[in-house]
């Protein structure tokens, strides 16, 4: 049996303008919330409360930037740890402590913690993995990626 739907957000027209401006086309200018701002008749700062507000609320789940890292010289890749239950909260902490890692999650899966290794460099990234590998004392699971796909998918709010 499948699940109902999750009910609507409750945007209200503003909202719905709001984000349907932020899709794309970013202006890249010294002052960007406030022209999308002044497009929309807002100032900067109702716009800038009203998106925290769609954050908070889990509405948007992410708002910045896509940085394709391997085009500026630098590189990343997904890892995971089979972390034993009675260590997970002091491995998050090993883990976590090092600048280069990112986006840590819990899965419920023999390779029970997730996380993203970016670096300056492609030679870092090994770096990063044998020092994670002394700290933790557990194997890293590298999978960097094989090939990259870019949908851009709009959607009207």
């Amino acid at each position: 049996m499948m699940a109902p739907p999750a009910p609507a957000p409750d945007l209200d027209e503003l909202d719905r303008r709001i984000i349907n401006a932020l899709q794309g086309g970013f202006p890249l200018c010294d002052e960007p919330y406030q022209a999308v701002a002044g497009s929309l008749g807002l100032s900067a700062a109702e716009l800038l409360t009203r998106l925290q507000r769609l954050l908070d609320q889990r509405i948007l789940t992410r708002f910045g930037p896509m940085v394709q890292v391997e085009r500026m010289g630098g590189a990343f890749v997904l890892a995971a740890l089979a972390v034993p239950e009675a260590r997970f909260e002091e491995v998050t902490q090993q883990v976590n402590a090092l600048p280069e890692v990112a986006h840590n999650y819990r899965r419920e899966h023999a390779l029970n913690m997730w996380f993203v290794i970016a670096t300056e460099t492609p030679a870092g990234i090994q770096k990063v993995i044998e020092r994670i590998e002394a700290d933790t004392r557990l194997a890293v699971h590298a999978f960097p990626k094989e090939a990259e796909y870019f949908v851009e998918m709009k959607l009207q709010a």
